[in-house]
């Protein structure tokens, strides 16, 4: 039997010290430490076909607009593509590599993407998903700094924002999938 909780939508962050968001969920701050420590998530969307498929990617938790940033590259759109189509997606946190967390949870965050209609050359407007990106690969950095490579593959930094409004979190203890979820909702987001 799955426990749940009441997500506090309040904007004011919960008993066990999670950060809260406008109109978002307040989750506890093992989460979002997943949220901040792991470098990709699996994201997945849902094809016309109705299939879902996946992707690595890498996420940035914005605790202060309750929403996460993602990008995609214009020369790989179908993500886009898909979530125009249906908005609804999905991102696990299951792979704690290099993340510096002991006993991490796996963490499953079901929500609503919205994409950009606007293509962005660069880091405008989501410099702190770019960062996070030149953290975790610093050889990114490297190559987008000079002017040559970035001509050369200009269509990796055209890009579509996207952001994911979660509805619904639900984590495992020890990332133990066998374990029985804790889950969170936000309040009439559906």
């Amino acid at each position: 039997m799955e426990r749940r909780e009441e997500a506090n939508i309040s904007g004011v962050a919960g008993e066990s010290g999670g950060g809260a968001a406008p109109d978002g969920i307040s989750l506890p701050s093992e989460v979002e430490a997943v949220f901040r420590g792991f470098r990709t998530c699996e994201f997945s969307t849902m094809t016309r076909s109705g299939v879902p498929v996946a992707w690595p990617l890498i996420a940035r938790w914005r605790p202060e607009e309750g929403r996460f940033v993602l990008t995609t590259s214009i020369g790989l759109p179908m993500k886009a593509f898909n979530m125009r189509r249906d908005p609804k997606v999905s991102m696990l946190f299951s792979d704690p590599t290099a993340s510096g967390i002991e006993n991490p949870l796996a963490v499953l965050v079901q929500g609503d993407a919205e994409v950009e209609d606007e293509i962005h050359p660069g880091t405008a407007g989501v410099e702190d998903y770019w960062e996070r990106i030149f953290t975790i690969q610093p050889g990114g950095a490297i190559y987008s700094a000079n002017f040559l490579t970035r001509y050369m593959m200009d269509m990796y930094y055209m890009r579509l924002h996207i952001f994911v409004k979660p509805r619904r979190v639900l984590w495992w203890p020890d990332g133990d999938f066998e374990k029985t979820p804790r889950e969170l909702e936000a309040g009439n987001v559906g």
